[in-house]
C-alpha cells in the first residue's frame, strides 16, 4: 500500500458519540467519492457534517464554493484553520438553521449523516428540493437500500415512497466500517438523489404524507383498514387497492391516492 493510500487518523478533536460521529479515513474512498461527485468548477455545494474537512478540502479544489455546516463548535473550529479561501464553515443544527441562506438556487449537496437524524434531514432538504440540483449522501447502509427499495418487501416503506416520490434515487457504493474512525457497528453506503417526479405529480404534498404516514403506521393491516380515518369512499376500490397492505401499495399508487383524496375536498393535518 502505498503512503498516500494508507488509512489516517483524523486531524482535530476527537469525535464525539454524542453527535453520532465517524470520520471516512480512506484516501482512496475519498477520491472515489469526489469522482462520483464529480464537482465543477463553477458548482456551489452545501456540505451537512464536513468532521475535519476529509470531503470539505478536496471538493474545494474541484467546485467554485463549499458552505459547511457542523454542529460541533470544536469541530468548526478546527476547520476553519484549515480551509481554502472558497470555503466557508458554519457552526449550526442542519435541522434548525434557515436554509435559504445556505441553500442557493442550483446549489449542490454533499453530507455523511449522522444515523440518528438522516430521516429528519432527507424530509427537511426534500421540502426544499427546488434549491438544489442533486446530492449525495453517505448513510447507514441500511438506510440506503430502504431509500432506493421496491415495493413488495419489508425493506419498503414510508421512507422508501416519501423519498421516491420527489427524487430519482441511485445508490452508488458500500463503504465498510474500516474506513472509518471511530469504526461504526454498521456498513455505510453512498446514495444520491436528484429531485424528479418520476411517478407522477402530487397536488397536495401534505395530503400525499398523510396517506403514507397511516399507511406505514398500520402495515400490517389492509390499506383500506389502515387508512380507514380518510373519506376514500371508492377511491381503493377503483385503484383495486382495497386488499393490498402497505409494502404492496406502488409510490405511483400514493400518489393516485393522495390526489383522488385532493379532487374530493379532503383535509388533513401536516405530516412529516
Amino acid at each position: 500500500m502505498a503512503a498516500k493510500d494508507r488509512i489516517t487518523r483524523p486531524r482535530g478533536p476527537r469525535p464525539r458519540r454524542t453527535w453520532g460521529q465517524n470520520f471516512l479515513v480512506d484516501p482512496n474512498l475519498i477520491r472515489k467519492i469526489i469522482a462520483t461527485i464529480q464537482p465543477g468548477k463553477e458548482e456551489v455545494f452545501l456540505e451537512i457534517g464536513p468532521g475535519h474537512g476529509e470531503l470539505t478540502i478536496p471538493l474545494a479544489q474541484e467546485a467554485g464554493a463549499v458552505t459547511a455546516v457542523d454542529i460541533d463548535p470544536l469541530l468548526v473550529a478546527s476547520l476553519k484553520e484549515r480551509i481554502p479561501d472558497n470555503v466557508t464553515v458554519i457552526q449550526g443544527d442542519i435541522l434548525k438553521i434557515d436554509l435559504d441562506t445556505v441553500l442557493p438556487i442550483g446549489c449542490r449537496i454533499y453530507g455523511s449523516l449522522p444515523y440518528n437524524i438522516t430521516s429528519p434531514i432527507l424530509f427537511r432538504l426534500l421540502e426544499q428540493r427546488s434549491r438544489w440540483r442533486d446530492a449525495h449522501f453517505i448513510v447507514q447502509r441500511e438506510v440506503a437500500d430502504r431509500m432506493a427499495a421496491a415495493p413488495g418487501g419489508k425493506v419498503y416503506g414510508r421512507l422508501s415512497v416519501m423519498v421516491q416520490a420527489f427524487t430519482a434515487v441511485r445508490k452508488c457504493f458500500d463503504l465498510p466500517p474500516e474506513v472509518f474512525r471511530p469504526r461504526p457497528k454498521v456498513s455505510s453506503a453512498l446514495i444520491r438523489l436528484q429531485p424528479a417526479q418520476q411517478h407522477g405529480s402530487i397536488e397536495d404534498e401534505q395530503l400525499f404524507a398523510q396517506v403514507v404516514r397511516l399507511a406505514f403506521g398500520q402495515r400490517r393491516k389492509k390499506l383500506a383498514n389502515a387508512l380507514h380515518q380518510l373519506s376514500l369512499g371508492d377511491i381503493l376500490q377503483s385503484l383495486d387497492l382495497s386488499d393490498l397492505r402497505a409494502e404492496n401499495v406502488t409510490v405511483s399508487n400514493y400518489i393516485q391516492i393522495a390526489n383522488r383524496l385532493s379532487n374530493a375536498g379532503n383535509q388533513v393535518g401536516h405530516a412529516h
